[in-house]
């Protein structure tokens, strides 16, 4: 049996003390174990915060309602794997242009989104901001967000010249216009209301619902 530690309240699995190939990381992490795999090396991360998940849910159905509705793709949420040429990471949201679904495994992504949102927790923060956002660059994920709510920030990245990611501000209103999902757009405001408003209400004013 694989020997387990207590993690935030759950059994998690303890990391093997040497390295994996990313199919044996997949053979050993289950869905009750928060990790991704770097170079070999198993990062164990923390279970999300009530914030994180509220902000991610509303996140996720308005993207996938607006997908779906517009047969766009494919959204999903963590945990789900996206691997690139030396990382195997759990992005909070996904997007996969239709164009790209033949990237989808069962478990995994193999090669990068074409969105990924990560919504910052104190103690992801230098590893959204550093490892994460350089190994998204390089592996070719065409728009990056980085959700703060601690610091109510919000920064929105889209791949540019030479491969390097630009950053892209919201308009003089606030609303962030997403190059990689077509006419998807969003109140970065919508995003520290407390509490947050009802999906229904952001579903309606994106034109989806009546």
């Amino acid at each position: 049996m694989q020997p387990t530690i207590e993690h935030a309240g759950q059994m998690a699995q303890t990391p093997p003390d040497h390295k994996l190939t990313y199919e044996e990381f997949l053979d050993w992490c289950d869905e009750d174990t928060h990790a991704e795999w770097v170079d070999g090396e198993i990062v164990m991360t923390s279970p999300a915060s009530l914030t994180h998940q509220d902000i991610g849910a509303l996140l996720e159905t308005a993207l996938r309602v607006f997908v779906e509705t517009h047969a766009l793709g494919r959204v999903l949420r963590a945990p789900f794997q996206m691997k690139l040429a030396d990382s195997g990471r759990e992005p909070d949201l996904l997007f996969v242009a239709s164009e790209h679904l033949d990237r989808l495994k069962a478990t995994y992504l193999d090669g990068p989104a074409d969105l990924a949102v990560e919504i910052v927790s104190p103690e992801s923060g230098a590893r959204d901001r550093g490892e994460k956002f350089y190994e998204y660059e390089a592996g070719g994920v065409r728009e990056f967000w980085l959700i703060d709510p601690v610091r109510r920030q919000a920064e929105f990245y889209r791949l540019g010249e030479g491969g390097l990611y630009r950053h892209t501000a919201p308009d003089a209103d606030g609303i962030y216009h997403s190059q990689v999902v077509p006419g998807f757009w969003l109140k970065v405001d919508w995003l520290w209301e407390q509490p947050l408003r009802p999906v229904l209400e952001i579903l309606r004013e994106l034109n989806l619902v009546r």
